[in-house]
C-alpha cells in the first residue's frame, strides 16, 4: 500500500445539536481512487467541506502529506495541493470558458498593481502560458472544447460544463482531487463518457489521488480501488466494491432493515 496522503483522525463536525461527522477516522493513500459512499445526510460532502476549509472542524485533526491542515483557510488548503468540484455547478455562465478555468490557477498569478503596470512583458508571458495551459487541458477532455474557449460557459452542454469544472480543478496540478457527485444532472451515457475522460486525463497527467462521492454504483464499481461507507457521520464499512456491497451494515444503510433482511 502507498503512503498515506490524507489522514483524518477523530474528525467531528457539529451544527448545533446535529453531529454531521462523528469522530471519523479516514485515510486516503497516495495515488489511489477512493469512493466515499453513504446515504443522503451521511456526512460525505461535510467531510469535503471540512477538509477544504469551508467548515472548521469541531474536533479532530487532518494531515495532508504529513502536514497538519486542520483549521486552515480554503486558500491554504488549495495551495497545499487539494482541489475539488461541487455537486451543483459552480461555473459563472456569463464568463468565458477560459476565465472559468484560468481562475483555478489564481495562486500563480501576480496580483500586485505595480507589478502588472511595470512588468507588462512578464504579465503577457503569464497570460500566454495560461492560454496554452487552458487550451491543453480542454483538449485533453474534448478536442472540440478549445474552439469554445472564449465563448460564455452558459452555451455549453452539461457534460462540457462538468469538463470545464474539472479543468479548473486540475489547472493548479493538485495532488488530491475531491469530486462531489460528478455525474449529477447527466445521462447514463454522459456519465460513462465523463468517467472515461477522468481516467484518461489521470493517466496522462500522472496518477494523482482522487476521492469521489457518487450515487451511481456502476461508476464506483468501475473506477474506484477502495471504498469507505459513511452513515450518520461514522465509518461503517471499508474495502473494495465487492466487499462493501456485501456488507450487511451497508445494505441496511442503503436499503433499510427489511429490504436488507
Amino acid at each position: 500500500m502507498s503512503k498515506a496522503l490524507l489522514q483524518a483522525t477523530g474528525l467531528t463536525m457539529r451544527f448545533g445539536g446535529l453531529t454531521a461527522l462523528d469522530a471519523l477516522d479516514l485515510t486516503v493513500f497516495d495515488g489511489e481512487i477512493l469512493g466515499l459512499l453513504g446515504p443522503n445526510g451521511s456526512g460525505k460532502t461535510t467531510f469535503f467541506n471540512v477538509v477544504t476549509g469551508l467548515y472548521a472542524a469541531s474536533a479532530g485533526t487532518i494531515l495532508f502529506d504529513g502536514r497538519n491542515i486542520s483549521g486552515h483557510a480554503p486558500q491554504q488548503v488549495y495551495r497545499a495541493g487539494v482541489t475539488r468540484t461541487f455537486q451543483r455547478s459552480r461555473l459563472s455562465l456569463t464568463m468565458t470558458v477560459f476565465d472559468n478555468v484560468a481562475i483555478g490557477n489564481y495562486q500563480h498569478f501576480e496580483h500586485g498593481l505595480l507589478a502588472n503596470l511595470f512588468r507588462r512583458d512578464e504579465l503577457k508571458r503569464d497570460y500566454d502560458r495560461t492560454v496554452e495551459l487552458v487550451h491543453s487541458l480542454l483538449h485533453t477532455f474534448n478536442k472540440d472544447l478549445p474552439q469554445k474557449m472564449f465563448q460564455p460557459a452558459g452555451g455549453l452542454t452539461m457534460i462540457d460544463r462538468r469538463r470545464v469544472e474539472l479543468c479548473r480543478a486540475l489547472i493548479s496540478k493538485p495532488r488530491l482531487l475531491l469530486l462531489d457527485e460528478p455525474s449529477a444532472g447527466m445521462t447514463h451515457d454522459e456519465t460513462n463518457e465523463l468517467m472515461d475522460d477522468i481516467l484518461q486525463v489521470r493517466a496522462r497527467l500522472g496518477p494523482f489521488t482522487i476521492v469521489i462521492i457518487e450515487h451511481e454504483m456502476n461508476v464506483i464499481q468501475r473506477i474506484t480501488e477502495r471504498c469507505v461507507v459513511l452513515n450518520y457521520g461514522k465509518k461503517i464499512a471499508e474495502g473494495n466494491y465487492r466487499e462493501i456491497t456485501a456488507d450487511p451494515q451497508v445494505q441496511v444503510a442503503y436499503l433499510g432493515q427489511e429490504a436488507a433482511a
